[in-house]
């Protein structure tokens, strides 16, 4: 137990600690680290080593402001002696003359006000400048740093702007550019180093001003020399040992990510060396000659006593001069005699080269290199030797037409897949899912969606193919209900040359008809003046002689009538209306340089110069479009789609969405945390109340909830999840091993069964040990419901984070691994999607190869690095990604390949390397996911594997709508999948499909761009997000 004690050296009560078998130890250095170090003759207070309690139920005292702890208390009260001198020093104020306890209070109320005061924009760059700065004294470091940064300014910082008027305006800049100093070819400087700043004015709205130091300045108050020191002395250390580096404290550094390992030429350790070695070197040398030998030592003898020498003392006397002489024969001091120089030598033997007196010359021994330092992992994943041993990475699969189970089917285009498609298809699918309830589109599987892709038929038109196309161009115009607004930029027509030339030729026969005027006197004729005529001749030839430009389609004269955005206004997609808006939309694209190229070449097949320009001929084009050229062309539009205002309003209703849910979650983990401390609680009571006989037997199985509980995972429950995109999106939190989640349950459940059987067979116990079992179970049931509540925000939280698709990570040779479901959309789609049936939305990890600037850095390096990296490893780079990676790889971004079995993804596990800096962000990641991978997997290959009998036994409705060339029709039998997808979301919102036109309303219909919008206001908690609220199936 922990002693109440009082005492006269402290304000009061010794505060209580949790009884426990042993203390924080790192509790202490969290304190100094965060608070300053209190200092004593000007060295930081060293606390006392922690204390093993070994009886559970003995007296301690504690000192809570150190978290020193006695076993009895004549230490502790000596300690407090001690703490109460006023000897005392604060590090931050220098204030001395302090009782400990007022130096740390002084430390902690200083930390905080330099914390609060000094500008946050200057502290990483600062801190970064000190880290391992060897300037001995603090105010010397005051100076330098104060001098260097105090026309030095950073993106974020408040300044005040200088105009030549002498005028001052506020202002804050937001972006800055270096600029090296240029120096001529003797070395003098031509240009020094300068900056320029982009400040945005705060007196003058909407205005930036691109500035140098000399018209930039901060608040006087802003940054002082006083400040700056508190700050130094407020998050940097340095030890006490001469040539020691100023260091950056842990928690400080861990917070602005700065490198804290100190180099070697600055440890303590090589510093030692160096000094030795310098010494050696002295002794060595010609002036540390007579250094280096032992002089007499001197004793003064004791007063009052007459120095009487012994005959011992006389004996070492004479031994003394003897040496001394020896050496001034010699001349050489660094010899050994031997034991007794007093003896008679031997006489030299004849031949022999040593001679009779001559002293034996010591050789000193080289002192020992300091072992390396062990390796600390993770490193550079190319730094790791390669295992030969090892096997490779799993083989990857490839799409290909021609190897998929589709390719039998009737209807299918059988054209070759460019490498780059892939790579597109991807994204479309993506964009499709991600948006879909902005597109109103029923959510898809990615096989369907390339066979929708391929799908050509006369007869049979392929809805999911027909609802993508003009779900996304109706984004993209305004309906005519709407005010047919254009909601994205697009670029302008080249203006005709004919106007211009018809107004050119009025103007020259303007000019014949008028009287010419008189002649002015002729200049001299020159050979400069012949050939400035000459050149303009023949520049007009040339002009003349130059070919109109060459027609390549027929896109242009389709929308001589009606345009493209009239068509699109109106709804008129059928019969080919849709396809004709494809045409004018990427005709007009085609003006813009980087998608003249893909544009010409689709307009060249759905606008053929054999062809009359008309919307039969457009719509029979794209039954024959290459499906590399369909997924260009949805590609764009869907791109295009991204900077509509519908899809805007929906990011921001689902930023709104994350923070209100992670409210939630935070609100439901303090809940868990207080119902697991009241269980805990509960069953402490429980076993302070339980019968006897229990007691003596066999204790029942522990509960639950209450295994590996800890104050660190009560604490990290209260944790937000950041709002930034360079955080990893909330994931399900593992409290399971990674087993799966029903698993989990029927484990509990299995012990909870166990254990009540246990307590049944058990005496019942009083009534009030009854009361705390019902107790117990009811808290129990209370904990399991919040946890399933915060796993159900944590799923809704990755599915509405649609901002971007978050990679699992890279491995050694920066290939990129996908999974799409991991964020932004439900695992196995939409609930309410017609094919919900198939439960998996991808089913496959994908895998990206480099781009060109980490291939550049890390595979095909130059000469020299390949040249080391072989000395090292006897390989270089490439050979390695040739050898490790197996039969199968992707060399760049536009190739991918994919995993799709289970095995194969425990093989990439085995495969992957912990020790590497990327591999163990990617292990991590995958790990974490493995479980839902597998299971989705599976669920992909039991759909693709179904066969028609089922198919004919879901009870489907079918569907058959006539028009005059195509057949809208439900095929179940021998048609391929991608039929059966239907758009029940449109049917049910707008009361029909995407392809027909809207029936005329009584009221002005709501726009596109505020549905979402008006959506959130109608539900309970502002939840417009349609997934977020469904039942979630995975």
């Amino acid at each position: 137990m922990v002693c109440n004690a009082f005492s006269d050296f402290s304000d009061g009560m010794v505060a209580e600690a949790p009884r426990t078998k042993w203390w924080d130890a790192t509790e202490t250095k969290r304190l100094t680290q965060l608070h300053g170090q209190v200092l004593f003759k000007r060295k930081p207070v060293q606390y006392l080593p922690q204390t093993v309690i070994e009886d559970d139920s003995s007296e301690v005292w504690v000192i809570p402001e150190t978290n020193e702890v006695f076993t009895s208390y004549e230490p502790y009260l000596q300690r407090m002696d001690f703490y109460k001198q006023r000897r005392f020093i604060c590090e931050i104020t220098g204030h001395s003359g302090l009782t400990f306890f007022e130096a740390l209070r002084s430390e902690t109320e200083e930390s905080r006000e330099v914390n609060n005061s000094f500008p946050d924009a200057l502290r990483e760059p600062i801190l970064r400048r000190i880290q391992f700065s060897i300037v001995s004294r603090v105010d010397s470091l005051v100076d330098e740093i104060y001098e260097e940064f105090k026309s030095d300014f950073y993106p974020g910082e408040a300044v005040l702007i200088l105009l030549d008027d002498s005028t001052r305006l506020h202002g804050t800049i937001r972006d800055k550019a270096n600029f090296a100093e240029q120096l001529y070819a003797d070395g003098t400087i031509k240009t020094p180093a300068f900056a320029r700043y982009l400040v945005k004015i705060l007196d003058r709205q909407n205005e930036e001003a691109l500035l140098d130091q000399d018209h930039i300045t901060r608040d006087r108050k802003a940054f002082t020399k006083l400040m700056l020191r508190g700050f130094i002395k407020n998050n940097v250390t340095r030890e006490s040992w001469t040539g020691a580096p100023w260091l950056v404290k842990p928690s400080v550094a861990e917070t602005y990510k700065i490198p804290i390992e100190v180099p070697k030429h600055l440890q303590y350790g090589a510093k030692v060396a160096e000094k030795k070695a310098m010494k050696k070197a002295d002794q060595d040398g010609f002036f540390g000659f007579f250094s280096s030998q032992q002089l007499p030592e001197l004793k003064p003898a004791v007063k009052g006593q007459k120095s009487k020498l012994s005959a011992q003392d006389m004996a070492k006397s004479r031994e003394a001069q003897y040496q001394e002489y020896q050496r001034s024969l010699n001349g050489n001091p660094s010899f050994l005699l031997p034991s007794n120089p007093l003896r008679p030598s031997k006489p030299p033997v004849v031949g022999d080269r040593k001679l009779a007196g001559h002293p034996a010359v010591v050789v000193k021994n080289e002192p020992r290199a300091p072992s390396p330092p062990p390796v600390k992992y993770p490193i550079e994943d190319l730094d790791l030797a390669p295992n030969p041993g090892k096997q490779h990475r799993p083989t990857l699969k490839f799409m290909m037409v021609g190897e998929s189970e589709d390719d039998g089917a009737e209807n299918l285009l059988l054209d070759d897949l460019e490498p780059e498609t892939v790579g597109l298809l991807l994204e479309t699918w993506d964009t499709l899912n991600v948006y879909c309830e902005v597109f109103q589109l029923d959510s898809f599987t990615f096989d369907d969606f390339i066979q929708a892709m391929r799908f050509s038929s006369d007869e049979v038109e392929c809805e999911l193919f027909v609802e993508v196309h003009c779900a996304v161009l109706k984004k993209l115009v305004n309906s005519s209900n709407d005010d047919g607004t254009v909601q994205i930029s697009l670029p302008d027509f080249p203006v005709d040359d004919s106007d211009e030339s018809e107004e050119e030729d009025e103007e020259e026969e303007a000019e014949e008809e008028s009287p010419e005027p008189q002649a002015k006197p002729g200049r001299m004729t020159t050979r400069g003046s012949l050939a400035k005529e000459e050149a303009v001749t023949i520049k007009a030839r040339i002009n003349e002689d130059e070919p109109e430009e060459t027609q390549i389609h027929r896109a242009g004269e389709m929308f001589e009538d009606c345009g493209w955005i009239d068509r699109l206004r109106k709804r008129d997609f059928r019969n080919g209306g849709w396809q004709l808006v494809m045409v004018g939309l990427l005709h007009q694209l085609s003006v813009r340089p980087r998608s003249e190229q893909v544009c010409n070449t689709i307009l060249k097949h759905l606008a053929p110069l054999d062809r009359e320009p008309t919307q039969q001929t457009v719509q029979e084009q794209y039954q024959t479009l290459d499906i590399n050229l369909r997924t260009k062309a949805l590609q764009m539009i869907c791109m295009l789609s991204l900077e509509t205002k519908a899809i805007r309003n929906y990011l921001e209703e689902c930023s709104n969405q994350m923070t209100e849910l992670r409210k939630e979650k935070i609100e439901y983990q303090k809940a868990r945390k207080a119902g697991l401390i009241e269980l805990r609680q509960l069953h402490q009571e429980r076993k302070a109340l339980q019968p006897e006989p229990e007691k003596a037997g066999k204790s029942p199985t522990p509960v639950p909830e209450l295994d590996g509980l800890d104050d660190s995972r009560l604490e990290g429950d209260s944790e937000m999840v950041g709002d930034t995109e360079d955080e990893d999106i909330p994931r399900p939190r593992s409290l399971r091993g990674g087993i799966d989640r029903a698993l989990e349950r029927k484990r509990k459940q299995e012990l909870e069964k166990e254990r009540k059987e246990i307590l049944a067979k058990q005496p019942k116990g009083s009534k009030q040990y009854q009361r705390v079992l019902k107790k117990i179970d009811e808290q129990k049931a209370n904990i399991e419901k919040l946890q399933e509540q915060i796993e159900t925000v944590e799923n809704s939280l990755r599915e509405t984070d649609c901002p971007r698709t978050r990679c699992l990570g890279l491995d050694r040779f920066c290939n990129r691994y996908w999974w799409f479901e991991r964020n932004a959309m439900p695992y196995e789609g939409m609930p309410e999607s017609s094919t919900a049936e198939a439960r998996y939305a991808n089913g496959r990890l994908w895998v990206q190869g480099p781009d060109a600037m980490e291939q550049a850095g890390f595979i095909d390096v130059t000469d020299e690095q390949r040249k080391q990296y072989q000395k090292h490893f006897q390989t270089t780079p490439a050979e390695r990604k040739k050898h490790e990676e197996g039969p199968t790889h992707v060399s760049n971004a536009c190739e991918w390949g994919y995993y799709e079995d289970p095995e194969a993804i425990e093989q990439l596990v085995e495969w992957l390397d912990s020790r590497g800096n990327r591999e163990s962000k990617l292990l991590k990641e995958l790990l974490l996911q493995q479980e839902y991978i597998a299971k989705y997997m599976k669920n992909r290959k039991a759909y693709l594997a179904e066969t028609p009998d089922r198919a004919e036994s879901e009870d489907i409705p079918a569907k058959r709508v006539t028009t005059r060339t195509k057949t809208y029709l439900d095929v179940n039998e021998n048609g391929p999948r991608c039929l059966r997808w239907k758009n029940t979301t449109a049917l049910s919102e707008n009361g029909h499909l995407h392809v027909d036109p809207g029936r005329p309303a009584k009221r002005k219909r709501v726009s596109d761009d505020t549905r979402v919008t008006k959506a959130a206001k109608q539900t309970k908690q502002a939840k417009p997000l349609t997934r977020t609220r469904a039942q979630r199936k995975g």
